[in-house]
């Protein structure tokens, strides 16, 4: 929540409730009813709908057996093996900022997992392992409704198969239990009671293998996010290899420089942490090396090229080294080729960057919308590029502050990592 008092409501000396954020209320409004004022400490206030005769009756909804706020990563493993365990049944729901989450339970079995997160859907896990194209998950959108799931239209129009689409959903379901596992602020409840409709497919998985498995991925992809950063970075092999080990080939075989992890994913039908798992491997044997994300459009491209610019003449700055590169960076503007056009009302500012918007519109006059990404990219990357020919020598003097000095993070290093960003869109 950006604005913590946007959830604030305050109770006066009459015992009437208040509420003070914008959140607040809406949570409100749509609680509308007569609710029981349940036995707490004096800090909290737990409220449940009764009705009007004030009774807890079965359609006044489940009773939460535990609740409670999370305020660590892999807080609620103790919840679920709790549940596991005891071979409780009903719906553990986990409420992490607008993001609403549901492991259902029965016998100390998981038989089912929704979601509403982004990317944890039905429609969006069966594109992300390439079950379906975006072409058909659109289709299958449209001809959803309220009494056809999205699955069981997917397998009528002859999309997927049934088996597949179980496969499909025992998978969601394992990667949705995985994300209750990470989540670090939020709350829980645990519900003894669910509505059976919601259940679209009953599966039968152990809740403690589950949890030996989200706690091993949780610890394998903070190393694995050493080497690879996220599913939008892109690999790509390197010459003079030979063939890596069988377990990681169709990893290996769809890496062409140009797919982001995601999309590798898509190919070979894997989720995010088996195909960056693979990569891993394939990058400490020195098969495959991971470049920067792709930026896209002139405006992220700009974006990129002001946080390098920043940076250099940052430290260029503090070594009082900085208007001597400005000048001989106007003098190569000024020279020729493209960069008085591109530059024009866009900067460069004193610190070296551009004004994004005003660029993207000058890219596209000066070589149209189609062509406007990777000549933006070329053009800026060669400027920068330049830029740090002219400062390096200025960052590595001997009397240059500490803060300049190559001390295992130099500035140079940092400003050429941040260069793949943009050569990556080069060509």
């Amino acid at each position: 929540m950006d604005d913590p008092r946007s959830e604030l409501v305050r109770i006066d000396a009459t015992g009437t409730a208040h509420p003070v954020g914008r959140t607040a209320s809406q949570r409100m409004r749509v609680r509308q009813g007569a609710f029981r004022l349940m036995p707490a400490p004096a800090h909290l206030v737990v409220m449940r709908y009764v009705g009007e005769d004030g009774r807890r009756d079965d359609n006044d909804g489940p009773v939460f057996r535990l609740a409670g706020e999370i305020t660590a990563h892999a807080a609620l493993c103790d919840i679920v093996a709790l549940v596991g365990h005891a071979g409780w049944a009903g719906e553990l729901v986990v409420l992490d900022g607008y993001a609403s989450r549901s492991i259902f339970f029965e016998a100390g079995t998981v038989i089912a997992a929704s979601s509403s997160a982004g990317g944890e859907r039905i429609g969006e896990v069966l594109y992300q392992y390439g079950a379906l194209t975006a072409h058909q998950v659109g289709a299958t959108v449209a001809a959803s409704s309220a009494d056809a799931r999205f699955g069981e239209v997917a397998v009528k129009l002859g999309f997927i198969t049934p088996e597949r689409l179980f496969q499909i959903i025992a998978i969601q379901a394992q990667e949705i239990l995985y994300a209750v596992l990470r989540v670090g602020d939020g709350m829980f409840y645990f519900l003894e009671t669910y509505d059976e409709k919601r259940i679209a497919a009953r599966l039968n998985l152990g809740v403690n293998g589950l949890l030996m498995e989200g706690v091993r991925r949780m610890d394998e992809m903070s190393f694995f996010r050493q080497r690879i950063p996220s599913e939008e970075h892109v690999p790509e092999r390197v010459v003079g290899h030979g063939v890596p080990a069988a377990e990681v080939e169709p990893v290996y075989f769809s890496v062409d420089g140009v797919r982001t992890v995601a999309e590798i994913g898509r190919v070979v039908g894997r989720g995010e942490f088996e195909v960056t798992q693979a990569l891993f491997q394939l990058v400490q044997s020195g098969h495959v090396v991971v470049h920067a994300p792709r930026p896209t459009g002139p405006a992220a491209i700009a974006e990129i090229f002001n946080q390098i610019m920043a940076c250099l003449f940052g430290e260029l700055d503090a070594c009082a080294r900085g208007d001597a590169v400005r000048e001989q960076l106007a003098n190569f503007a000024a020279s020729g080729g493209v960069y008085m056009s591109l530059f024009d009302g866009a900067g460069p500012r004193r610190d070296g960057t551009v004004d994004g918007a005003r660029l993207a519109d000058n890219v596209e006059t000066l070589v149209g919308p189609e062509q406007a990404d990777a000549s933006l990219a070329q053009w800026l990357h060669e400027y920068a590029t330049f830029a740090l020919f002219l400062g390096e020598p200025h960052l590595r003097r001997s009397d240059a502050p500490p803060l300049s000095v190559d001390a295992g993070a130099a500035p140079a290093r940092r400003v050429g990592e941040m260069l793949a960003a943009l050569s990556s869109r080069v060509g």
